[in-house]
């Protein structure tokens, strides 16, 4: 097997192809398809109607792959994100109308992931879904009022991370949750640090 292997790799090289791309394909794993488990903690920020500021968010997620090719796999994933307390912007001249102007949003997603190996240890990820919210804001009229609300909407991201070892592996990703209702926009990005198991 290793001797058919050397003289495939020694016929490409004599045919002028590329050697980089194929040792990563002969360095990278087989099958990546498996269970997986990953936690996401960052800064998230909303910045339109009533609200421009930061906050500190986390999202847990869980979900399988199926192998498509040697580098890259397609999955399916659930999870669960809660996006922080952001305060209203100055609109009240200093004198608070609403005692409790911070934005409030949490919920479940579920919906898609993806991983391309770039190399053995490096890739990206991408995901996108539904996402099943409730929140708490002020709308965006002239006499702003604060509104409960729970709605489905959808949220995309992506990433890219390192392999640490072939279960575990780190990464950085930006994602973005739609949330909007009732003039209320709670729309969150969130930039974060994740890590990840898979079994």
């Amino acid at each position: 097997m290793k001797t058919k292997k050397t003289l495939l790799a020694l016929a490409l090289v004599s045919a002028g192809l590329v050697a980089v791309p194929a040792a990563f394909a002969q360095n990278a794993p087989a099958d990546n398809a498996g269970w997986f488990i990953n936690g996401n903690v960052g800064r998230t920020a909303i910045d339109h109607g009533p609200y421009d500021g930061h906050d500190t968010g986390y999202a847990l997620n869980g979900g399988y792959r199926w192998s498509l090719a040697p580098n890259f796999a397609l999955g399916a994933e659930v999870g669960y994100n809660d996006l922080g307390n952001i305060h209203a912007k100055n609109i009240f001249n200093s004198d608070p109308v609403v005692a409790d102007n911070k934005s409030q949003l949490h919920g479940w997603t579920v919906g898609a992931n993806a991983r391309l190996d770039m190399t053995p240890n490096w890739y990206l990820s991408g995901r996108a879904g539904l996402y099943s919210w409730t929140g708490h804001g002020l709308n965006n009229d002239v006499n702003p009022i604060r509104k409960g609300l729970d709605d489905n909407s959808w949220y995309a991201g992506a990433g890219i991370g390192y392999n640490i070892t072939p279960q575990l592996s780190v990464g950085v990703n930006y994602d973005y949750f739609d949330a909007s209702k009732n003039n209320v926009d709670l729309s969150t990005d969130m930039v974060s640090a994740s890590a990840e198991y898979r079994f």
